[in-house]
C-alpha cells in the first residue's frame, strides 16, 4: 500500500555528500526538509565506491576518510531531526494541491520544493554475467564492500581491474588470509601507486595472487552449501584453476541512470542537469546541486557542491517563503545555534 508522508519544506534527492549538506543547511534556514536517496546507506559514492580512501581537498580537512567524512556529515544535518528515507528509488514527480509530490516504488514526498543533489543517478553495481555467479549474491559474493574488517582471515577473491579492484586489494591484504585479484587482460585501469603496491604484495610473497588474462568459470562450495572456492578460466588456453575463496568481490563499476527525472521538464546535457547561478532547474521549485548538474565553469568536487547546496537551498527557502531573506547571515551569530541573532 502507497505511503504518502507528512509535507516537508524541501525534498533533497540524493544521499551523498552535497544532499547531506543540503539537509544541514535547511535545518539551519528554519526548513523542514527530508533526504530520499535509492542506496542502502548515506554517503552515495564516498560509501559505496571508496569507503576507505583518504579525500585531502575537503576544507578544514588535511585529510579525511571518506566513510568518517559521510558519517560527521550525517552528524551535522541529523542535529535538526530531519527523517532520511533510504532504498527509495523515484519514480515520478507530480503536482498536487500548489505543491509537490515525490513518487517512489512504495512511497508518497509531498513537498514544497525540491533540490536535486543526485550525483551521477542511481547505480547499482554491474552484476557478474556468469550464471554461476548469480544463486552466491548475497552469500559469499557481495559486490558493495562497508566493513573492511568484516573479512579478517578470510580467502578473498576480487574480479576487475580497475580503482575499486585495487583499492581493496591493497585494503584487504593486511585483514585478509589471501586475496586473488583476477582480470581479464594485463591492462588495469586503476591509479599506478596503487597498482605497484598490490604487484609489490604479490611478488614479494604477501598474500595476495594476481591472475591476469582470467575470469570467473564456476563455484565450489562445502558440504553445508558454503561458498569455499572459485574456478577461473585463462582466456587465452581454456585452461581452468581452482582457487580457495569464501568470499568472492566483483568490482566491475557500476551503472547510473537518472531515471525518471529525465521527464521532468528540465534542460539536460549528457544526463546533466542544466543550472544558473542560483542553482535553479528552470522549473519554479525545483533547484539542483552537485555532480548532477552542469554549467559553464562547472568542477565536479565536494566542496564545490557544498557552496551548490547552500546556493539552493537559500534560494528555495526564499522562494517557499519569500518574507526570508536569501542571504542567512553568519552561523556564529544565528539564534537557532544558541548564538545573537543578528
Amino acid at each position: 500500500m502507497m505511503q504518502t508522508h507528512d509535507i516537508t519544506d524541501i525534498t533533497i534527492i540524493g544521499g551523498g555528500p552535497t544532499g547531506l549538506f543540503a539537509q544541514f543547511y535547511a535545518g539551519m534556514r528554519g526548513a523542514t526538509a527530508q533526504i530520499v536517496d535509492a542506496l542502502p546507506d548515506l554517503g552515495g559514492q564516498l560509501t559505496a565506491l571508496y569507503p576507505e580512501k583518504f579525500i585531502f581537498d575537503v576544507a578544514g580537512f588535511p585529510k579525511v576518510l571518506a566513510k568518517d567524512l559521510v558519517r560527521q556529515l550525517a552528524e551535522q544535518a541529523a542535529q535538526f531531526g530531519a527523517p532520511v528515507h533510504l532504498s527509495r528509488r523515484i519514480t515520478g514527480l507530480v503536482e498536487e494541491d500548489g505543491h509537490f509530490v515525490l513518487e517512489t516504488s512504495g512511497d508518497r514526498f509531498p513537498s514544497r520544493a525540491i533540490v536535486i543533489a543526485a550525483g551521477i543517478g542511481a547505480f547499482s553495481p554491474r552484476r557478474l554475467p556468469q550464471k554461476c555467479a548469480e544463486p552466491w549474491y548475497g552469500r559469499g559474493i557481495f559486490d558493495l564492500v562497508s566493513d573492511p574488517d568484516e573479512y579478517v582471515d578470510r580467502d578473498v577473491v576480487i574480479i576487475g581491474g580497475g580503482d575499486s579492484a585495487f583499492d581493496w586489494a591493497a585494503q584487504l591484504a593486511h585483514r585478509a588470509r589471501s586475496v586473488a585479484l583476477v582480470h581479464r587482460s594485463d591492462r588495469f585501469r586503476a591509479h599506478a601507486a596503487t597498482i605497484a603496491e598490490v604487484q609489490a604484495n604479490a611478488v614479494n610473497g604477501g598474500n595476495t595472487s594476481i591472475y591476469t588474462f582470467h575470469e570467473l568459470y564456476d563455484v565450489s562450495c562445502s558440504s553445508d552449501d558454503a561458498l569455499c572456492g572459485v574456478v577461473i578460466r585463462d582466456t587465452k588456453t581454456r585452461e581452468t584453476r581452482s582457487i580457495a575463496a569464501d568470499v568472492v568481490l566483483p568490482m566491475l563499476g557500476f551503472v547510473s541512470d537518472i531515471g525518471p527525472l529525465a521527464d521532468w521538464g528540465l534542460t539536460l546535457e549528457k544526463d546533466e542537469i542544466v543550472v544558473n547561478s542560483m542553482m535553479e532547474t528552470g522549473r519554479a521549485g525545483l533547484y539542483a546541486a552537485g555532480d548532477v548538474t552542469t554549467y559553464p565553469g562547472k568542477l565536479k568536487l565536494i566542496a564545490t557542491g557544498f557552496s551548490e547546496a547552500a546556493i539552493a537551498v537559500n534560494q528555495a527557502v526564499h522562494w517557499i517563503y519569500p518574507e526570508k531573506k536569501v542571504t542567512p547571515g553568519h552561523s556564529s551569530n544565528l539564534a537557532i545555534f544558541g548564538q545573537k541573532d543578528d
